[in-house]
């Protein structure tokens, strides 16, 4: 399955939600910045609130693209790590601690350029969507499915335009049901599902939230 680019997908991905509608009061939470444009749209499609819930990685020593857990905004933010990456790689001691401030304080940057003084929308008891653009090795979704669950909402769902089956199979524990358009076999990037798939920037994402709440 190939998608013209997020907005697109997020349109398919809004009808198959629609589809499984009603939910009990709903609010869509997207993964900045490319999970932003794809929950627009499937917000329109279910006439919900949208937010955003920053999530940042905690890189390995040398090799920040592999991520030994990550961080979720919040009161206080939270950190989720995983074990096995974490014994594979044993990152010396105040590392982590060190890489954890450091993706706080762009948590904070980012939270205030995305939502300004906006608080974020309550969750509690309601029915909580996660949208991203896709989903690779699960890391980000997984931290956030489990920050969002902290604030207990009455059904956590987790809608990606595509993602690998057996990640997807890893993460149900983690949420109430998982809605995915495609899981592509053999699985090899996000982005070749998408014929644009330019990154979305912070301007955007101020666009479309400012667009979702009618201002």
């Amino acid at each position: 399955m190939i998608f013209r680019d997020r907005t697109e997908a997020g349109q398919r991905l809004g009808q198959a939600l629609a589809r499984e509608a009603p939910f009990a009061d709903p609010v869509v939470v997207a993964l900045p910045r490319g999970g932003v444009p794809v929950a627009h749209e499937v917000a329109r499609a279910l006439h919900a609130p949208l937010d955003v819930l920053i999530v940042r990685k905690i890189g390995a020593p040398g090799n920040p693209e592999v991520g030994l857990g990550a961080v979720v905004d919040g009161t206080p933010p939270q950190v989720v790590l995983t074990p096995a990456v974490m014994e594979l790689i044993r990152p010396p001691p105040g590392h982590v601690e060190a890489e954890t401030q450091a993706q706080i304080v762009e948590l904070e940057r980012r939270r205030r350029a995305y939502r300004g003084d906006r608080a974020p929308l309550d969750t509690l008891g309601r029915t909580v969507i996660l949208v991203d653009d896709g989903i690779a090795t699960g890391g980000t979704v997984r931290a956030a499915l489990r920050g969002l669950a902290q604030a207990r909402p009455a059904r956590l769902i987790l809608a990606v335009p595509v993602a690998p089956a057996e990640v997807l199979a890893d993460l149900r524990p983690e949420a109430d049901a998982v809605v995915a358009l495609a899981t592509p076999e053999p699985f090899r990037a996000v982005g070749l599902h998408y014929r644009d798939f330019r990154q979305t920037t912070d301007e955007e994402v101020v666009r479309l939230l400012r667009d979702a709440e009618g201002g």
